[in-house]
């Protein structure tokens, strides 16, 4: 069975400056992304041995949370303007791993998730290293291409994407980059999630939940579209 964090979901307002994580928690990064959002990855004493948090804020405040294991499985995730919350299936074909992708270079994934509402989605794709690895403000990330399949219960193909994330092994986690997807109806869309700037304790800009970049393009769709357009930026189960 899941073993979910006690901590319960939580949204700060609009105007606040600066992000304060829950009791027992504490604040490693905050990352300005491309797309209008500002993330704040923390970790909490409670949780399991390297379980990390995820907070995002566009504009408008804080709009998505979640928490990943040490595989990066993403273990729940929270629409924290609508309150859907979707959670891990125990069970799975093919659980990710981090730890698989970065010793050989390939990780694929099967696994189903399921909401509060009720819904459940099966997830399918695969994540591979291009080999490429950049710096990013000073930060080390390896680049990578992948794709992904969410299917409704049912089997029919709800969204497809594709696209170039980055990892961190130092960090123990997937951050965004561009990618394109195409849903039921046939809309595609095109995002840019990628990090732009790595702000640590006692540095200008950590905690900070104004987002800086892209913000006047108005490209907030891609983090604020909810939780099915968000849940695959930040792990792989």
């Amino acid at each position: 069975m899941l073993t979910l964090s006690t901590l319960p979901p939580f949204a700060l307002p609009a105007a606040a400056a600066n992000f304060t994580p829950p009791d027992g928690c504490r604040l490693e990064i905050t990352v300005q992304n491309r797309g209008c959002t500002v993330s704040q990855h923390y970790r909490c004493s409670g949780d399991a041995p390297g379980d990390q948090w995820v907070t995002y804020f566009t504009r408008e405040g804080a709009t998505y949370q979640s928490r990943i294991d040490r595989e990066t499985r993403w273990m729940e995730s929270t629409d924290l303007r609508s309150g859907l919350v979707d959670v891990l299936e125990e069970q799975a074909a093919d659980h990710a791993s981090f730890s698989t992708l970065a010793r050989t270079g390939r990780d694929d994934f099967d696994f189903w998730t399921r909401s509060n509402s009720g819904e459940r989605l099966r997830h399918v794709g695969h994540d591979e290293l291009t080999g490429e690895t950049v710096q990013i403000d000073g930060v080390t990330l390896e680049v990578t291409r992948f794709e992904l399949t969410t299917f409704s219960a049912t089997g029919e193909v709800l969204i497809q994407r594709q696209g170039q994330q980055f990892i961190s092994r130092a960090q123990g986690r997937f951050y965004g980059g561009v990618e394109t997807s195409e849903d039921w109806t046939g809309a595609r869309q095109e995002t840019n999630d990628s990090p732009v700037t790595f702000s640590f304790p006692g540095q200008p800009g950590f905690g900070s939940t104004v987002p800086e970049y892209d913000c006047d393009l108005q490209m907030v769709g891609g983090q604020g579209a909810g939780t099915l357009g968000q849940l695959m930026k930040e792990a792989r189960t």
